[in-house]
């Protein structure tokens, strides 16, 4: 798991260009948007984008669930983990 979140906060900067940011700097815990990171609506198309493309993984824009999925990296973490698990 912990290769998986590395590799999601690689795809956070590089995909989002945060220049001032390096993925070592976040924490896997810490809230990705708002007082977190401070990523915005727009990020998080971005990065359910990105993420689609890396791993396969869908978004749905109508899912409550999406919140609760882009709460940090520890829950990105876990529902990849858990999609790719499904998909096998």
């Amino acid at each position: 798991m912990n290769d998986l979140k590395r590799e999601i906060k690689q795809i956070i900067v590089g995909a989002l260009e945060l220049e001032d940011i390096k993925p070592e700097d976040i924490a896997d815990s810490e809230p990705i948007f708002g007082a977190g990171l401070g990523l915005d609506s727009i990020d998080a198309l971005e990065l359910g984008v990105a993420l689609k493309k890396k791993f396969g993984v869908k978004f749905s824009a109508e899912s409550a669930d999406n919140k609760k999925h882009f709460a940090s990296v520890d829950a990105l973490a876990s529902y990849i983990s858990a999609a790719l698990e499904e998909s096998r």
